[in-house]
């Protein structure tokens, strides 16, 4: 009934060994298991219920808590079947698929986790509980937090958990980022015999908002919050934060102070909640006038469960924590982002953040993404221990070989430079094996131009926009050689014709897009057919093909002086490459295809693929060192008085 566990446990052990009454020995099993529960020791709860299950406890609650103390654990597998089995027999309860959804999360988040790491702060811990810090300084380098170690002054033992009393005590960071022994919080009036908790302070580190719960005979008898102003390098007198409609006998816990100073968010069990513990707030319209009436947060946040521990990030960004929303076992940490609406969008912040255990109490050192929250995971020191997180930046980088797009050989000494749309420029010189690798920003745009002596210039471009995990991007970098003629695929025309289809234009923007990026070659555009028809006809045909390729060209902003049309007709038949005769079985590499070849060949089809390949369109650089000629303004002749007064 006080919540006595810790010595409720003792107590049911003795009348346990003494009970004859088989009915009553079940029930005290049973209750056993539920102080080990409200005590927070999952492993001594998960053996008592499993107990319970094991000599028939009557109520199927007792299964219920047995999955939650196993996801507590960590035992998500054996936890979903207690769950299973349990929604059996009680169907309508929802406690049963949160915690089967809850214990499918988890196993995901575990396997996936964010990019947070944590570690234990072995500077702040001790083998009893420390908890709930906050920062004391604009630099981030003072620390005040919760604990009940050896030198606090409520040095009683607490019946609830059979430990000590809590106090307020405090670290420093010295220059050489090392953290000093904790303290007591300097001043006299703040630490008492009583428990003294969870706190919060305002930005300029002068006003301290604490919870104090009051002890009689070991109980805590009610808890209130209090503000302290400091006054010099003490606290000064506590004053009781008056919360309108709450009576002496309802508890008052966990303030959070947000930035402006005009909301108090708090948690307690007011009339009008929605369960256990609601988060509620408190509002003012100046930081010097009384705060009002309060506000429940509302079915975004609060619900059934217990929701603790509210932390004011920003005016518009809240983290608390609960044992009700999805999550990975006793309390987890979530963020709420108030949206336009006005409602709370509300997010568990996943592993490694939280645990199967308790995770609370998170603070975070202004806008940067480190900062520090308690928990009570396997590994640490004491009970809770408070541990340091951090959010490392983003890593992206690019690597990539230059190729040679014929032979795909590796092209050594190739200028490599990227540009980035966040202002990054690097230039970086291909190495021996053809391989570059530059660095990369978050949420850019980059493109990659290569370039080297008897290549066309090549590119590549990445993006790191939207990606929230490191990456590094692989994109090799194909260069065409310009000692050869290069082949336009999908050139296509009616038979006999020389205008253009459509399906052509795709091809024809890519070449445009070549010249344009390499503004200082001239090209012999070239056009062939295969042997059939007249020659003249052929060649005829093939220079208005080529004509017609150029006139394109030029309506797509290219200079004519670049550009070169010329028909060959059926006077240049192509030889088979390497890649061609690995297409084709019947074409021999260096086998020039000729009249004389082609109709060597088995079959009229094997003859049209021969065809074909000599009806082609390429390219072939002839110049490098074009200058494009400046544009000409037109200019007013020195005769033409047009405009001018006579």
């Amino acid at each position: 009934e006080f919540g006595e566990y810790a010595e409720a446990i003792q107590n049911y052990k003795v009348a346990y060994s003494k009970e004859k009454n088989n009915s009553r020995k079940v029930d005290m099993v049973f209750k056993i298991a539920q102080c080990y529960m409200n005590k927070n020791e999952p492993r001594s709860a998960e053996l008592w219920f499993k107990k319970a299950i094991m000599v028939k406890y009557p109520d199927p609650i007792a299964r219920l808590y047995y999955a939650n103390e196993l996801k507590k654990n960590g035992k998500f597998e054996d936890a979903i079947k207690q769950y299973k089995m349990y929604k059996k027999i009680v169907p309508n309860d929802r406690r049963a698929d949160i915690g089967i959804q809850s214990c499918e999360m988890s196993a995901k988040w575990k396997a996936h986790p964010t990019r947070y790491k944590v570690e234990n702060m072995a500077f702040f811990n001790s083998k009893a509980g420390d908890f709930s810090p906050v920062f004391s300084s604009k630099k981030f380098d003072q620390v005040i937090f919760s604990s009940n170690r050896e030198g606090s002054k409520g040095n009683r033992i607490h019946k609830v958990t059979g430990q000590g009393f809590t106090d307020l005590w405090e670290s420093k960071k010295d220059r050489k980022g090392k953290w000093s022994t904790p303290n007591p919080l300097v001043g006299e009036m703040v630490n008492t015999e009583d428990d003294e908790g969870a706190c919060s302070l305002n930005l300029k580190g002068n006003t301290l908002f604490f919870t104090r719960c009051r002890v009689e005979k070991g109980r805590i008898v009610g808890c209130k919050i209090y503000q302290s102003p400091k006054k010099g390098l003490a606290w000064g007198d506590p004053q009781l934060i008056n919360i309108p409609g709450a009576s002496d006998s309802i508890n008052i816990a966990h303030p959070s102070l947000s930035q402006d100073e005009k909301t108090l968010f708090f948690v307690a069990e007011l009339p009008g909640g929605y369960g256990g513990k609601d988060i509620w707030m408190l509002k003012r319209p100046s930081r010097t006038k009384p705060f009002g009436e309060p506000i429940n947060l509302g079915p975004e946040i609060n619900t059934p469960g217990n929701e603790v521990f509210p932390y004011s990030r920003t005016n518009d960004v809240l983290y608390f924590s609960s044992d009700y929303h999805i999550g990975m076992g006793g309390l987890d940490i979530f963020k709420a982002t108030k949206q336009d609406n006005g409602k709370w969008k509300v997010e568990n912040m996943k592993y490694p953040i939280n645990s199967p255990q308790d995770d609370f109490g998170i603070v975070f050192a202004g806008k940067k993404e480190f900062g520090f929250f308690a928990s009570s995971r396997p590994g640490g020191i004491g009970h809770d221990d408070i541990y340091r997180f951090v959010l490392p930046p983003l890593q992206f980088s690019v690597s990539g070989v230059c190729l040679d797009e014929k032979t795909e050989e590796p092209i050594a000494s190739a200028k490599v430079v990227l540009k980035g749309s966040d202002g990054t420029t690097k230039e970086a010189v291909s190495e021996a094996d053809g391989s570059f690798h530059f660095k990369l920003g978050p949420n850019a745009d980059y493109q990659i131009a290569t370039s080297a002596e008897g290549y066309l210039n090549g590119k590549a471009g990445v993006s790191t926009k939207g990606i929230e995990e490191d990456k590094d991007f692989k994109t090799d970098i194909y260069m065409a050689p310009i000692a050869k003629p290069i082949e336009l695929p999908n050139i296509l025309y009616d038979l006999g014709k020389w205008d253009l289809r459509p399906e052509s234009m795709t091809s024809l923007d890519k070449l445009v897009q070549t010249l344009n990026d390499n503004p200082n070659i001239v090209i012999e555009l070239r056009s062939h057919t295969d042997f059939r028809s007249d020659n003249n006809f052929n060649l005829d045909l093939s220079q208005k093909r080529a004509q017609s390729v150029v006139d394109y060209l030029i309506s797509k902003g290219i200079a004519a002086d670049r550009l070169v049309p010329k028909g060959y007709g059926e006077t240049m038949p192509k030889v088979v490459d390497k890649k061609m005769a690995e297409r084709y079985s019947f074409l021999p590499e260096g086998q020039k295809l000729d009249e004389r070849f082609i109709k060597s060949l088995a079959t009229v089809e094997e003859q049209e693929v021969a065809n074909q390949i000599n009806r082609r369109t390429e390219f072939k650089v002839t110049k490098t060192d074009y200058v494009p000629k400046p544009s000409i303004s037109p200019s007013i002749s020195p005769t033409d008085t047009t405009g001018q007064e006579q």
